[in-house]
């Protein structure tokens, strides 16, 4: 596949499908890793005397109320705070002001494009990928770089649109999340997979792909208790996704030596933080309980299975992360995989953010930028951003 390295960018104006759909409050950033990562593809082609056009979405455009708050101005101000450069910001994602700024570039210029998803409000053109619209963009310039990794699993306008029409390729995000979990492909063993978050539906896909690859799945989290009930354990009022408690008995019945659920959990009577809790073995929960955290007999059979790992990789929080008390299993395991040097990717979404908020994103071997992304790439799912650079 082309990468930016592949393309002769020299005064060249230059398309950049980024990725700042970053959390936002009251009209300021929260957290700007999304726009930080973007930068070094964007000072790539900077270095290459090129004429930089950003796009990118910021949240969900439905009505006219989404435009105030999915506004991409913040962005443009801190894009110029961390380029030290001017960042000309156009609030139209067409028309003549836009084509007009485009056409008086000179090498080194940085336009940002307003929210992609504007034109949603219209008949949903940038997410059904509107042939006109992709076009449209694409001839604002000369080559398209797809760099936002957090949507390549979505045929939109602003990816396999402008990229069906114009000289494309990958940027240094993408080929670095790309780079990283291809290794999870044919990897080396022992591989293992850890897997939390709330419901198992959501992680059907990942599962029934890894369980054939890895040499243990370590299960936590909401999830774990539609498993354990599966089992036939009393969760009491634990999380439970009843529609798939076949799927349990029969990933459990075909890989008995590979699922591996927790021993004890972190029980409470009330789904908040006030209450007391208590730690369990999973076999002495009662029927008015709930888990909402995988306990320290469970970490440390966690860790026994990580220690040895060649490489492994993580999706989801293994209790409820947003309660402080409830982080604690989560932590733990991070501070291991960092202290131990285990080569751990973790799978975007929850746990980067939950790695981000206790320090140890950085530290790991790779922390992906996309939720989504990662999940149907897990899945083994062909992603439309990729295909249609390919």
């Amino acid at each position: 596949m082309k990468t930016i390295k592949d393309m002769d960018l020299e005064h060249k104006k230059v398309l950049i499908r980024c990725d700042f759909n970053v959390p936002m409050k009251d009209g300021k950033i929260i957290d700007d890793t999304r726009i930080t990562a973007a930068l070094p593809t964007i000072e790539y082609c900077l270095n290459k005397n090129a004429k930089v056009i950003l796009f990118s979405h910021l949240g969900r455009v439905k009505e006219e109320s989404d435009l105030v708050k999915n506004n991409l101005a913040p962005v443009a101000k801190r894009l110029e705070e961390l380029l030290k450069q001017k960042v000309t910001f156009i609030d139209k994602t067409r028309g003549e002001e836009l084509e007009n700024a485009i056409n008086n570039m000179k090498e080194h210029d940085i336009i940002l494009v307003q929210n992609t998803r504007y034109e949603d409000l219209d008949g949903k053109k940038e997410s059904k990928n509107d042939e006109e619209l992709g076009a449209y963009w694409a001839s604002l310039g000369d080559i398209f770089v797809n760099d936002a990794f957090g949507t390549i699993h979505r045929a939109h306008a602003s990816n396999v649109g402008i990229a069906s029409h114009l000289d494309s390729c990958i940027g240094l995000l993408i080929e670095k999340e790309l780079n990283a979990l291809q290794e999870l492909n044919n990897p080396k063993h022992p591989f293992i997979v850890v897997l939390g978050g709330a419901k198992v539906k959501d992680k059907i896909g990942v599962i029934e792909n890894l369980v054939k690859k890895a040499d243990k799945i370590l299960i936590g989290g909401g999830m774990a208790f539609t498993f354990l009930k599966a089992e036939g354990y009393e969760i009491g009022n634990s999380l439970l996704d009843e529609e798939n408690i076949e799927f349990c008995k029969k990933i459990i019945n075909n890989y008995p030596d590979k699922i591996v659920l927790p021993v004890d959990v972190a029980v409470t009577t009330e789904y908040s933080e006030n209450e007391e809790y208590k730690v369990k073995d999973i076999s002495d929960l009662e029927y008015n309980e709930m888990g909402l955290d995988i306990g320290p007999k469970t970490e440390t059979l966690f860790e026994n299975y990580l220690k040895d790992a060649v490489i492994a990789v993580w999706n989801g929080p293994l209790g409820v992360y947003e309660f402080e008390k409830y982080k604690q299993g989560t932590d733990r395991i991070l501070q291991f995989v960092v202290n131990n040097k285990i080569k751990m990717i973790l799978g975007g979404g929850d746990i980067v953010a939950a790695a981000s908020n206790s320090g140890y994103k950085d530290k790991v071997y790779h922390a992906s930028t996309g939720g989504g992304a990662t999940l149907e790439y897990l899945e083994g799912k062909t992603l439309p951003g990729l295909e249609a650079i390919k």
